[in-house]
């Protein structure tokens, strides 16, 4: 297949330097997460699929939808899915390769950023820990990191995004978050989201995307709350002088309806999607967006000759029943059974893919308006004239009035109801 000018100009000056050091002579167009947000804010009221890359059928469905919508898109991994601990084979280490091997093999020429979501930062040991770890995940191939400290206060939040983000690179793409993710409790306001980018604007820190809790949750979604539009958008419009976008976690559950309404009332860029591509990939039953269905029983239904084989779905609800597992547990059957997937037959193995390539497709083209994106990603990449976008904003805010004493005062003002206590990661 003949590349274009454009397309080999890119290839030559848009890959980081990390890409470039790892993958000397590849054809893949691995970019920042800036150039992905940058292409959707190009088109307007468009969304980039964020997708959680849970093992290597989702990636490699997802690459192949994106290629056919010619759109960029964003393969990320969370700190619980791909970490230290992480419940899945793919990790913040592995990632970048897979997706570069995977883009070369399929002749992919659409620009794909490499997403460690969720970064979380719970404590103290947890931001010492991530001034070491950070560096070695950008070594290995991230491109874009969500910081999320949004389980500490809103003080300790805004000075861990702080004192962290001297080890992120400033080409890369930058999300930070307020408000957990936990469903209907806990909302964001207005006041917390403004605290957060006003403190980092003032130190020069200039997010592309800010996450909220909107209402949405991860993983199942057990009602037909989700994610309030009215609120996201209210608080992206105050947000607005600081040019941040934003970012919809929690997506699978959610009708289209819904995500065409975020798409076109708010400003987000990146919608992030996980649990719906792994049900889809493994051959589950889903309802047409992604929210896998259960039988009278309770148990999920698998599909006849789609995803894995019967075979192996059985072996893998035994070793969750032996494990005693609920079926928001059966995200954790990921790593033991990756090599298992990886021994069926290529015919698997594949339906598995085009299952996910299907549901993504669909995706971009017909609820995130993503379609036909790709050239507006060059675009930003050729203009730039660099892997490196710079900043959409500029600093507005005094850095006298945001000192870390300041920042703590300043926090007492906000009474934002942070929600219940537990256990939210994804």
């Amino acid at each position: 297949m003949a590349l274009s000018a454009d397309f080999e100009k890119a290839l030559q000056i848009g890959r980081p330097p990390n890409i470039k050091k790892l993958f000397p002579n590849s054809k893949a167009l691995i970019v920042s997460g800036k150039v992905v947000d940058r292409a959707m804010t190009a088109k307007g009221k468009a969304i980039a699929m964020a997708a959680n890359g849970r093992n290597i059928f989702v990636i490699k469905g997802v690459l192949q939808a994106a290629q056919h919508a010619n759109c960029p898109v964003i393969i990320e991994i969370a700190k619980s899915e791909g970490g230290q601990k992480a419940y899945c084979a793919v990790n913040y280490w592995n990632m970048a390769r897979i997706v570069d091997a995977l883009c070369n093999e399929l002749g992919i020429t659409v620009p794909v950023a490499i997403h460690a979501d969720h970064y979380g930062i719970k404590n103290d040991k947890d931001l010492e820990e991530a001034k070491i770890e950070i560096p070695t995940m950008f070594e290995a191939g991230i491109t874009s990191i969500a910081i999320d400290a949004s389980h500490l206060p809103d003080d300790k939040n805004l000075l861990a995004n702080l004192a962290i983000n001297k080890f992120i690179p400033k080409w890369a793409g930058l999300e930070t978050e307020v408000g957990e993710i936990k469903g209907n409790q806990g909302l964001s306001t207005v006041p917390e989201a403004k605290f957060l980018i006003q403190g980092l604007n003032a130190h020069e820190i200039f997010p592309d995307w800010i996450a909220l809790n909107n209402g949405t949750t991860h993983g199942l979604e057990a009602s037909d709350a989700g994610i309030q539009v009215g609120l996201t958008a209210e608080i992206h419009k105050a947000l607005i002088p600081y040019k941040v976008n934003g970012a919809q976690h929690g997506t699978s559950g959610n009708s289209s309806e819904r995500l065409r309404e975020i798409a076109n009332q708010t400003a987000t860029t990146k919608a992030n999607v996980a649990t719906a591509l792994q049900m889809i990939s493994w051959g589950l039953e889903v309802n047409d967006y992604g929210n896998a269905q259960l039988d009278a029983d309770g148990n999920f239904i698998k599909v006849k000759g789609e995803g894995m084989t019967e075979e192996m779905w059985a072996e893998m609800v035994a070793y969750a029943n032996e494990k005693g597992w609920k079926k928001g547990d059966y995200k954790s059957l990921n790593l033991p059974f990756e090599n298992k997937l990886l021994a069926q037959p290529i015919v698997i193995r594949d339906r598995m893919a085009k299952r996910v390539e299907d549901f993504a497709y669909k995706m971009f083209a017909e609820v995130l308006n993503a379609k036909d994106t790709a050239p507006l990603a060059i675009a930003e990449i050729l203009k730039a004239g660099s892997f490196d976008l710079g900043a959409k904003g500029t600093q507005i805010e005094d850095p006298a009035h945001w000192s870390a004493a300041t920042i703590t005062e300043r926090a007492k003002s906000l009474n934002g109801d942070k929600g219940p206590v537990g256990n939210f990661d994804d």
